[in-house]
């Protein structure tokens, strides 16, 4: 039963590792303003094109930066549950007898 745990702890740094290497990007405004963050919702890039810049609109670029920034975690997030749901699967389907410890 050790085993088993150890083996699914082993798997969610899998997981882990495997999500910090994956990158999610999401625009906001045709393109002016774009975020790049891996899986694990870690912010990377965030690129502003020279045009928004231009305008100096402070507050649009805030409100662009927040819908870019709010899709690419959403994005990341549905990347992130993708991920553990087929560990979950595989975790289960991997426990054998174990389910049936219970019910003795």
């Amino acid at each position: 039963m050790f085993d088993k745990l150890f083996q699914a702890q082993q798997k969610a740094q899998e997981i882990k590792s495997r999500l910090d290497n994956i990158s999610v990007s999401a625009e906001a405004e045709g393109g002016k303003v774009r975020v790049v963050a891996t899986a694990n919702k870690e912010i990377k890039e965030i690129v502003i094109s020279d045009e928004l810049f231009a305008e100096g609109d402070k507050e649009q670029i805030e409100d662009l930066l927040l819908v870019a920034l709010n899709k690419a975690l959403a994005q990341a997030e549905n990347v992130s549950q993708t991920e553990m749901q087929a560990a979950t699967q595989d975790m289960f389907g991997g426990l054998g007898g174990l389910g049936n410890l219970f019910n003795k």
